[in-house]
């Protein structure tokens, strides 16, 4: 069919170079936090608008996992705070 475009959804968190992703439960992540002496803000943030953090269905002030594989380490897990984006009037 000439012209007809056909879209296809693609999933980011499928993809071979994308690490495991999760949002976390709310009280795990304040357990988290405590022990690692932080306040959300102080972790990098990742925006509500990240392909990811859109696939996951994640919303501002949620906390993601993220799990990568290391060569040195064996599996490093890494967070992120979901921030909502801001607009400049």
């Amino acid at each position: 069919m000439a012209g007809s475009k056909r879209k296809t959804k693609f999933s980011v968190l499928e993809h071979e170079l994308v690490p495991m992703h999760e949002i976390v439960p709310p009280d795990e992540a304040l357990k988290i936090l405590r022990e690692l002496g932080l306040k959300p803000t102080e972790l990098p943030m990742i925006k509500v608008t990240d392909p990811v953090a859109m696939e996951l269905g994640a919303k501002p002030g949620d906390l993601i996992r993220i799990i990568r594989k290391s060569p040195t380490a064996g599996v490093a897990i890494y967070y992120r705070y979901v921030v909502p984006v801001i607009t400049k009037k």
